[in-house]
């Protein structure tokens, strides 16, 4: 796979960027985009509180008991772009409770929105994807047929294939619409998921790269290696694959060695799996959307001076003061084709696993690799609180 090195300000040792690999990424897998992202929790009813009353998802959609499914009930919250469900067990027995034990609230699915089902399913399985459900029509009555399938990836991480052309209903059968949905937090604009990042085992990260490329038809689009991603005590590796129409990134992380744990290998350790460590939503309005999660209650990784100090002269304009970033904890970094704004919040449950970043683009179609020394100082001061680094 050809790889050219980025100018300006990206072009730095160890980080590679394909500026052809939407071009490469095969069209035997068209996809629409994220239909939405599953989480397997401990208590879903307490998980869609907090989604609505700090981060401003409204509930839409209900299943449990009173729509006579036994085992899990589920809620579905939406934000403009984003809709996010989550599951959680209703007895002691049964892969979702066995999945929270295991590993704390977590991604279980991460869906995509295809026109057609049983090709996805079958160009997949072909190439070596496992398959986890086969091609199903589910009734939904008057509402119509919903299709989906799922296949494996990463840990017990699975990708789904929804096809909704054909299904009216609120979100799947089995749900049904929250008639009074109680108010969401307000002054937020998160628009959509812009990546989602899996991490992997120590000599994994080269396995699911492939696997994207080859079972999914992803190609790399950025490869940051562990001379860009290090601090004194810790490292990774990375690598970012997207599909054609660029509405899917994924970066794949694995740890590298260093003289203390990296975040890497204490997610892999506190998940006790591979498995999704982040989302990131995309808004364009950073300040106002930070601000309001703060004030909300939402706690984000702090970044000290000195790194606000010299912004200014290495990211130069980038239509906020400076003050303004220091005073929300927001980071900045720009490349060749333009600038991007960004913010991570600490993990969003005990364990010290999944978080959220925040981010708002303005050309660019970085990671923010001039913020990762700054970032991973910060993950390490958390950790050595924990008594993790």
């Amino acid at each position: 796979m050809t790889e050219t090195l980025p100018r300006g300000a990206a072009n730095q040792a160890g980080a590679r960027v394909d500026a052809d690999a939407y071009a490469k990424a095969a069209d035997f897998l068209p996809i629409d985009g994220i239909d939405h992202v599953e989480f397997w929790v401990g208590n879903a009813r307490q998980a869609a509180a907090y989604y609505r009353a700090l981060w401003g998802f409204t509930p839409v959609a209900f299943s449990g008991l009173e729509t006579k499914v036994r085992d899990r009930a589920s809620y579905v919250m939406v934000q403009n772009g984003i809709r996010f469900v989550f599951t959680a067990p209703l007895t002691p027995d049964g892969e979702i409770a066995e999945h929270v034990r295991e590993h704390g609230d977590g991604v279980h699915d991460i869906a995509f929105a295809v026109a057609d089902v049983e090709s996805a399913w079958r160009e997949t399985t072909t190439r070596g994807a496992a398959s986890a459900m086969k091609p199903t029509e589910i009734d939904g009555g008057e509402d119509g047929i919903l299709r989906r399938a799922s296949i494996r990836t990463y840990g017990e991480t699975l990708h789904s294939f929804v096809d909704r052309r054909d299904y009216h209903g609120i979100f799947a059968p089995g749900f049904r619409k929250v008639a009074k949905p109680a108010r969401a937090a307000g002054g937020l604009s998160l628009l959509e998921v812009d990546h989602c990042v899996g991490n992997v085992g120590l000599g994994e990260m080269d396995k699911f790269v492939d696997y994207y490329r080859d079972v999914l038809g992803f190609a790399q689009l950025i490869h940051y290696d562990d001379k860009v991603i290090h601090t004194d005590y810790s490292a990774l590796m990375s690598k970012v694959m997207t599909n054609g129409n660029g509405r899917i990134k994924f970066p794949i992380n694995e740890p590298a060695s260093g003289k203390k744990k990296s975040q890497i290998q204490e997610y892999l350790d506190w998940y006790r799996s591979p498995g999704c460590q982040h989302i990131a939503l995309r808004t364009e309005d950073i300040v106002g959307t930070v601000r309001q999660l703060r004030e909300n209650g939402v706690e984000f990784l702090g970044l000290p001076h000195e790194y606000y100090a010299t912004l200014a002269d290495r990211v130069g304009d980038v239509g906020v003061p400076i003050d303004t970033l220091e005073e929300l904890g927001i980071e900045a970094d720009r490349d060749e084709e333009g600038y991007l704004l960004q913010i991570f919040t600490r993990p969003v449950q005990d364990r010290p696993t999944f978080f959220f970043e925040i981010i708002e683009r303005h050309g660019s179609r970085g990671f923010g690799v001039g913020n990762f020394k700054a970032l991973f100082e910060a993950i390490e001061r958390e950790q050595e609180k924990r008594g993790n680094l």
